[in-house]
Order: C-alpha cells, then structure tokens, then sequence
C-alpha cells in the first residue's frame, strides 16, 4: 500500500497514540513503579561541554520531560545527541537519561530533582549508568519554569564534565 504525506502523518499519530495507551494502562512500566501524573513539562537541551580530553567540546542537542506524580516524585527522560563542536572526528553518538522516582526540593526560582539515573549509551547500558544527577527547573517572575539544567555526579562526570547542561523549558 502506498501511502502520501498526510497518510504517513496518520501512521505516525496512530502509533504514538498506541504507545501513549500502552503505557498508560502499565502495560510497558511496571505498575508499582507509577503513580498518576499530575502535571507534566517539557522542553530541549542545546550546549557544550568544556573540552574534557583535549579533544574539543561536545555538542549537546536533545529533548526532556518530567512528569509529576501524585507521590510527590518526579520522573525525567532526557534523549541527548552528543557529537564533537571543533573536531574533524565527530565521533557522534546518542544517550538516553531516565531518572525514576526522583526526590523533589524547593530551589530559589523552582526545583531541584535528584537521583539515580538510568543511562545509556546507542542504546546500551553505559558505563556510568547509576549515577546521580541533579536536575534544575526553573523561572522567574514572567516565566515560572523556563530554564532546565541537568548536572551528572559520579563515574559520569567523566563523559559529561562537572558543568550543568543548559535547556529550555517549552511555554504550553
């Protein structure tokens, strides 16, 4: 069957909303591992990294989320792309970042969300999976939540730098 682009658009919608009701009746996550979310924000990351190895920097581009639950925690995905800023060896790769159940503090302009992070790399486990990070959420009088800054501890720090990587948090 051949399909347009407006048969494709229908595909994609279809799926997502498949995989949106998969998830939502648990049958993806373990239920015990989810509570109802009550509120939900997202955005995207855009950085660099300070050169780590002599190598140059990374480039870091990539989406976020994080869904309250009613437990009061949080959970974030983050999918980065990181790929060299100044090296003719782009050495591009991918990670996914999921911190489950993450503990929620009050911060000067927002939140601050920390834990253990699931991490891969191309899509194994990587190395420094089980890290902790910290997770930032923030705005001012305008905006209330307008800034996302995702700092990584542990055997991680290694690959990502010290540093906070900076985002933004997408307006509804």
């Amino acid at each position: 069957m051949k399909l347009d682009a407006e048969g494709s658009r229908m595909n994609s919608r279809i799926l997502v909303t498949a995989l949106l009701v998969v998830t939502t009746l648990g049958l993806v996550e373990p239920a015990s591992a989810q509570s109802t979310a009550v509120a939900r924000v997202e955005g995207g990351f855009h950085d660099f990294t300070a050169d780590l190895d002599g190598s140059g920097p990374w480039q870091l581009v990539g989406d976020w989320s994080a869904t309250l639950r009613t437990t009061g925690l949080v959970d974030i995905t983050a999918s980065l792309s990181m790929v060299r800023a100044d090296n003719p060896t782009r050495s591009a790769h991918t990670h996914h970042v999921m911190l489950v159940g993450g503990a929620v503090t009050p911060i000067a302009g927002g939140y601050r969300i920390t834990g253990a992070a699931t991490i891969t790399s191309n899509g194994a486990t990587a190395a420094f999976s089980g890290s902790p990070v910290a997770v930032d959420i923030t705005g001012g009088a305008a905006v209330a939540l307008a800034k996302i800054s995702l700092t990584f501890g542990g055997a991680a720090v290694a690959h990502f730098g010290d540093q906070a990587i900076e985002g933004v948090v997408q307006l509804p």
